[in-house]
C-alpha cells in the first residue's frame, strides 16, 4: 500500500503541451507512472509522449475518457488557480500543483473550494509524491529512491531529494515520499499526511522535514505525541541561523515576533518523540537509532 499515488494512480497531466509539462510527463511515464491523459485548452485531439498520452481541451473530457483520478498542474501561476479548480470540478480527488509564484490570496480561495469538495490539494510549490517502484507525480528525481517502510514528508524539495538520496544510499528504503511545498498556504500540511502515513500498514516509520516559519511543524508534532508515540521518528528543520524578520527562501520561511524559530521548532518535536538531525545526511543515523532496519 502508498498513500495519494500508487499502482492504482490513473494521471492526467495539466499543461502537458509545455515545456515542463512535457519533460515531466515523460519522466514519470519512464518511471512507471499510469500517464493516462493530458490537457491543453485547444490541443485536443493531439497527443503527447510519442503518440502514447491523448491530450484533451479539458479535464472534464480526459476523466470521462480515460478514467483519470489524479491530476498534475504544470501550468503557468496566472492561471494554476483555475487549473486547480477545473481538476476537481471534474471529479479529480487528489491533485498536485509543482506551480510556484502563486498569490497567497488566490490560494486562500482555491484551498477552502477544494476542501469543500472533499479532494485533497498538495502544494502549490510542491515537487509532488513518489511511492518507490509503483508510481511517482511531480518532479522527484525517481533515481533517487529505494523500496521501503519509512515514510517522508517535507516543506522543501531540494531538503527531500539530499535526505532520501542518504537514506538510500544508507540501504533505508521509503514507503511514500512526500513534498507539501513552502508557501504561506498550501493545500496538505505536515499533520495532514502523517494522519495519513499513520493509517498506512506499510509505513513503519516517519521522517518529517520542515524549516522556519508558522506553526505547522509544532502542530503535527502535538498530534504525532499521542498517535505516533510508538513509531521511529526523525525530524530535520531548515534554517536555524535565519535572522528574524527576513524571508530565507519559500515564502512561509519568515520567522515573526518570535514564532516560527527552529528552537521552537525543534523543541516541540524532541517533547514529542522525534529524534532532531543537524543536517539532512544524519537522518539514516537517527533512523538506526530509533531503530529502523
Amino acid at each position: 500500500m502508498s498513500i495519494l499515488v500508487g499502482r492504482d494512480t490513473r494521471l492526467v497531466v495539466q499543461g502537458i503541451t509545455g515545456r515542463e509539462g512535457e519533460f515531466h510527463a515523460r519522466q514519470m511515464q519512464e518511471y512507471g507512472t499510469n500517464v493516462v491523459a493530458g490537457t491543453t485548452p485547444g490541443k485536443g485531439g493531439r497527443t503527447a509522449l510519442d503518440g502514447t498520452v491523448p491530450v484533451f481541451d479539458t479535464v472534464t473530457d480526459a476523466v470521462r475518457e480515460t478514467g483519470a483520478n489524479v491530476s498534475v498542474i504544470y501550468v503557468p501561476s496566472a492561471g494554476a488557480p483555475d487549473a486547480i479548480l477545473e481538476a476537481v470540478g471534474s471529479g479529480i480527488r487528489t491533485v498536485f500543483c509543482i506551480t510556484e509564484g502563486i498569490p497567497a490570496l488566490d490560494m486562500l480561495k482555491v484551498v477552502e473550494i477544494v476542501a469543500a469538495a472533499g479532494a485533497r490539494l498538495v502544494g502549490p510549490n510542491c515537487p509532488g509524491a513518489t511511492s518507490p517502484g509503483r508510481a511517482k507525480v511531480g518532479i522527484i528525481p525517481g533515481s533517487i529512491h529505494r523500496e521501503g517502510r519509512v515514510g517522508v514528508v517535507s516543506r522543501s524539495g531540494t531538503l527531500t531529494y539530499e535526505a532520501v538520496q542518504a537514506m538510500t544510499d544508507a540501504g533505508i528504503g521509503q514507503s511514500t515520499c512526500i513534498g507539501i511545498g513552502g508557501d504561506p498556504i498550501v493545500g496538505t500540511t505536515h499533520l495532514d499526511v502523517l494522519r495519513l502515513f499513520a493509517e498506512d500498514p506499510e509505513t513503519d516509520a516517519i521522517v518529517l522535514i520542515g524549516e522556519i516559519g508558522g506553526s505547522a511543524e509544532e502542530e503535527a508534532a502535538g498530534w504525532a505525541a499521542t498517535h505516533l508515540a510508538d513509531v521511529p521518528k526523525v525530524a530535520f528543520i531548515a534554517g536555524r541561523t535565519a535572522p528574524e524578520g527576513k524571508r530565507m527562501g519559500h515564502a512561509g520561511a519568515i520567522i515573526s515576533g518570535g514564532s516560527g524559530t527552529a528552537a521552537a521548532k525543534v523543541a516541540a518535536l524532541e517533547a514529542a518523540g522525534f529524534l532532531v538531525a543537524d543536517s539532512p545526511t544524519e537522518i539514516p543515523t537517527l533512523l538506526r537509532r530509533a531503530g529502523v532496519h
